[in-house]
């Protein structure tokens, strides 16, 4: 079984800094891609910061010079280091992985961690 386990998410005023990892655990043979949703209340589930297994990235707009999603030299934990935090930045923070597995690629989430952006 897969899991994403996440970590990083808290309190922090605006202009401040947060760095959310995910691990991904379990049985799969390899990451396609890995990437960071949020969800804010009220609000359609959107798109943050993604990376595929060949180091492309991309980012909503609204993150662009502020976020920056990595990994580290095994590929399964991602990191997102996201600075110049703004109240709009409030949200569950889900991780997304991609993964290739026995059955063919399958898509994961993780539990979501909560982001809140004092101003």
């Amino acid at each position: 079984q897969v899991q994403l386990l996440e970590a990083g998410g808290g309190l922090v005023q605006a202009g401040g800094s947060l760095r959310l990892s995910c691990a991904a655990s379990g049985s799969f043979l390899s990451v396609n891609t890995m990437g960071w949703y949020r969800q804010a209340p009220g609000k359609q589930r959107e798109l943050v910061a993604g990376l595929t297994s060949g180091g492309s990235t991309n980012y909503a707009d609204s993150v662009k010079g502020r976020f920056t999603i990595s990994r580290v030299n095994a590929k399964t934990t991602v990191y997102l280091q996201m600075n110049s935090l703004k109240p709009e930045d409030t949200a569950v923070y889900y991780c997304n992985a991609d993964l290739y597995t026995s059955l063919g690629l399958r898509a994961y989430w993780g539990k979501g961690t909560l982001v809140t952006v004092s101003s």
